[in-house]
């Protein structure tokens, strides 16, 4: 199997000189295709640093990322952000959905900034609601969904550009266990089915079994669990 996702040896530092403080300290990681990780640890361990110098929204102060075969620890802004919409699908914590969009502009919007075709985003879109059992909701607006409907959506939106990483920070934080657990399973579903790499962040013990590998990070520094 292929690397989809790999961090090599990355450090991150805020600030300079005495007052700086280093959050991730040799930090090393490989994700495969296929191939879902946990990551857990203490609040203040380095988890939301972590995720977001795998996603692109970080860069290291040292060391290496790639994203399928490609070194992007140091590329510019405008490049960042072309990998950020067609490389890399998020799913956070809150389901971050715009409270004036409808479910299926949810989607397009995302489509819409990658530059997709519209005929083509429409159907794609189409295609994820259904899958996700939500094609009935597809022109409903955000405050008249559920917790669960909410972050189904979330999921559809960061699938929307068939991206090859997934990465998902405490996407399970809002619901109870068993929407939860259907959360968590749609994704490890996604990932097996479509040969994605996933991480995700979370602090609940209950979803571990549905992934392949478990990480402990802890002041900075990341180990393997299983």
């Amino acid at each position: 199997m292929s690397q989809k996702l790999i961090l090599d040896h990355v450090d991150k530092v805020f600030g300079d000189g005495e007052s700086s403080v280093k959050v991730l300290d040799q930090v090393s990681l490989e994700v495969k295709a296929g191939e879902f990780v946990a990551v857990v640890g203490p609040s203040g361990s380095g988890k939301s640093t972590f995720l977001s110098i795998a996603g692109a929204l970080l860069s290291p102060t040292r060391g290496r990322i790639m994203i399928d075969g490609s070194d992007i620890s140091q590329v510019t802004e405008k490049k960042m952000n072309r990998i950020r919409l067609k490389k890399i699908g998020f799913v956070f914590q809150s389901s971050n959905l715009i409270p004036y969009l409808t479910v299926r502009d949810q989607l397009l919007l995302i489509s819409k900034l990658a530059g997709s075709s519209n005929n083509k985003a429409e159907q794609r879109a189409i295609d994820l609601l259904q899958r996700l059992g939500l094609k009935h909701r597809m022109n409903s607006y955000p405050q008249s969904l559920s917790g669960g409907e909410r972050q189904r959506v979330a999921i559809a939106r960061a699938w929307m550009n068939d991206p090859e990483i997934i990465l998902a920070d405490e996407p399970t934080a809002s619901l109870d266990s068993e929407r939860g657990r259907t959360i968590v399973k749609m994704l490890a579903d996604e990932v097996k089915s479509r040969e994605k790499a996933a991480v995700m962040v979370t602090h609940d013990k209950r979803m571990l079994d549905l992934c392949d590998r478990v990480v402990y990070i802890d002041d900075g520094k990341l180990s393997e669990l299983t």
